[in-house]
């Protein structure tokens, strides 16, 4: 092997061990920062990550949002019309936060399986949705369509 073919080939393995740590480095740093979306039901099997932060989607349940003294924590439930999620949020909500409303609320499913959500997210608009949360909701009323049709 000639020395410019040996300097060449140096070059090149150089360059591809520097692409691979950068790629690796963008993966590691996309991995801590990936947020995953799960419905109530799938928290509720064990889907979700424990620990980690992810987000939750749903509606909120109807008569379950309460506001505590200090004015800023709010205990409410997530439903996607098959299994409720109880939340936990310190901070301002949105405007468009309302029972009834689909909602995104990020955060970590503690001990105490309540999430406590760090952010909340309401919808903007009433036709609008996630397709995640579409999809969770529509399974929740099929099974429920199915569990009511064996009971008769």
């Amino acid at each position: 092997m000639t020395p410019r073919r040996k300097k060449t080939m140096y070059i090149i393995i150089g360059a591809l061990v520097g692409l691979s740590l950068a790629v690796g480095l963008v993966l590691y740093a996309l991995k801590n920062n990936v947020s995953l979306y799960f419905t109530p039901t799938q928290v509720f099997n064990k889907e979700a990550p424990q620990g980690r932060s992810f987000r939750v989607g749903g509606l909120v349940e109807a008569g379950s949002v309460h506001r505590e003294a200090d004015g800023l924590t709010v205990h409410f439930n997530v439903t996607d019309t098959s299994k409720n999620m109880p939340v936990i949020y310190k901070g301002i909500l949105p405007d468009l936060f309302k029972e009834g409303k689909g909602v995104v609320a990020q955060g970590k499913m503690e001990a105490d399986n309540v999430f406590h959500a760090e952010e909340v997210l309401a919808k903007h608009d009433e036709n609008y949705m996630p397709p995640e949360a579409k999809d969770a909701l529509d399974k929740a009323a099929k099974a429920q369509a199915a569990a009511a049709s064996a009971v008769k």
